[in-house]
């Protein structure tokens, strides 16, 4: 599947691209991906070291002509989502990526394709490789950790880098120049339960929730994309209000970063309600069908009888439980009243497991303003607590303050024009990018996200278009001759 992308324009990018995904690069478990940007360094001749986390920083100088032009830092994240369809037999710990070509796009087969960021860490392979681009002194930054905690970047030092431009590429929409970015924090809410003994007269069943688009849950939070965690929540509040349902375990979405996709649930229903129930299911299947269409047309469910242990969560804690996860927020919190169509404030209710008498709920809350993000943390902190859950804040970052007037910002809008006749868009985004983060080591570094198109970034759909790669590269090329002089 691979001999097809190595063929693709340009070659030395994408072979670059086809290496990177056949070493197994998930997050906090990077230690195969650091080894092989190490050698790749060090198989260049040129300066090459991990940091004490495993950022892997490798510095090429400036070429004939160049020496006078500011030094840039171009950065990359090492790790990858790896999200698969339940139908696909692979193996992230071994595998690569089963990559293939379909028209003008890259996927891989039934999992993500790691174009995030993977696209951007190819690049700077094929600048560092080169031997005729010209360019000025780099260093090349690839940090680990960013998918599930930022590490890398939270952990880099002060003085490491000297670069004042910092180029991050890891944008996914090639007509977006990015100069800001929201932060981001964890909430985890855990708890457990007392399991009760099922009288006789219930029949047990499995209801599944599949088929959900999914999706980066900062850049898609704004397409109204069906969570699955809030779905499988909504229809197992409502059986509960309606006939004697005794529930037994849920198993929905993942990642924080991931907007769910699927969920999975086992519970109990009184044998001489089972005619209503499956009417009122079917009815409320249809009903939410109906309102996904547009966003998610290949929503569906499944309802199946089901061989399960006579155990269950007790009623009233059940009632809580539901509850409290149908007042947690997702999705827009608030959009900026100071920048148009931009997502200020969101959460995505990621990760709901119950299970053996144990659950935890999982959360991943973002916003351009620190205390909005704080104060929507303490709102969900406030859900689980009613629960009686205990709740945690962890991993919290910085947004990224958007420096407009810097003249990086200026030459590549200009460069944009001129090759392209059109302005780009340049924005701020509700992703999580490590350009914040970085900035409170390197408060006058100059900072910028660039990057081609990419889709469904953090699911299974994930893909990158070819054209679009194509002219972000010769894009990138002619922004490395315009690099600002030394001042």
């Amino acid at each position: 599947m691979s001999t097809d992308i190595r063929q693709l324009e340009p070659k030395s990018l994408w072979n670059h691209f086809a290496d990177l995904n056949a070493v197994p690069r998930a997050s906090k478990k990077e230690e195969r991906v650091i080894q092989f940007m190490l050698d790749f360094g060090e198989k260049l001749g040129l300066d090459t070291h991990k940091d004490h986390i495993g950022n892997v920083i490798i510095r090429k100088p400036a070429t004939a002509g160049m020496e006078s032009r500011q030094t840039l830092v171009m950065q990359s994240h090492l790790d990858m989502v790896h999200q698969k369809n339940d139908d696909t037999q692979f193996d992230f710990a071994t595998e690569g990526i089963r990559m293939l070509v379909d028209n003008d796009w890259v996927r891989a087969d039934g999992t993500t394709l790691g174009a995030d960021n993977g696209i951007g860490v190819a690049t700077i392979m094929a600048l560092l490789s080169s031997k005729d681009i010209e360019h000025p002194a780099i260093e090349a930054l690839f940090t680990i950790d960013e998918e599930t905690g930022m590490t890398g970047a939270l952990e880099l030092k002060a003085g490491l880098l000297t670069g004042s431009i910092l180029l991050n590429l890891d944008t996914e929409d090639d007509r977006e120049l990015t100069i800001g970015c929201a932060g981001g924090v964890d909430v985890s809410a855990t708890g457990t339960y007392e399991e009760m003994d099922l009288q006789n007269g219930f029949s047990s069943f499995e209801l599944k929730v599949k088929g959900l688009k999914g999706g980066h849950s900062g850049m898609d939070i704004h397409k109204g994309l069906g969570n699955a965690n809030k779905i499988m929540n909504r229809l197992l509040y409502r059986f509960s209000s309606l006939y004697d349902l005794r529930l037994q375990s849920v198993d929905g979405g993942g990642l924080r970063n991931a907007i769910p996709r699927e969920s999975t649930s086992i519970f109990f229903i009184k044998d001489d309600q089972l005619d209503a129930f499956a009417e009122s299911a079917r009815d409320l299947f249809q009903t939410i069908k109906k309102e996904h269409f547009t966003t998610d047309p290949d929503l569906k469910f499944e309802l199946d009888s089901a061989k399960a242990k006579n155990k269950m969560m007790h009623p009233q804690t059940q009632r809580s439980f539901l509850r409290s996860i149908y007042a947690c927020p997702n999705g827009i919190y608030r959009m900026s009243p100071d920048i148009e169509h931009l997502v200020q404030t969101s959460n995505n209710v990621a990760r709901v497991l119950l299970k053996d008498g144990k659950y935890e709920i999982l959360c991943l809350t973002r916003s351009s303003v620190d205390s909005e993000k704080d104060d929507l943390a303490d709102a969900i902190r406030s859900c689980f607590e009613m629960l009686g859950a205990n709740v945690d804040t962890s991993g919290s970052y910085p947004g990224w303050t958007p420096k407009p007037s810097a003249p990086i910002i200026q030459t590549m809008s200009n460069v944009y024009v001129e090759m392209f006749d059109e302005p780009p868009h340049v924005n701020a985004c509700h992703a999580g990018l490590e350009c914040g983060i970085i900035g409170t080591n390197y408060p006058d570094m100059d900072m910028i996200s660039f990057g081609p198109n990419i889709r469904g970034a953090h699911s299974p759909d994930e893909c990158v278009q070819i054209s679009s790669v194509q002219k972000y590269w010769k894009y990138t090329l002619e922004v490395l001759k315009r690099t600002p002089m030394q001042s």
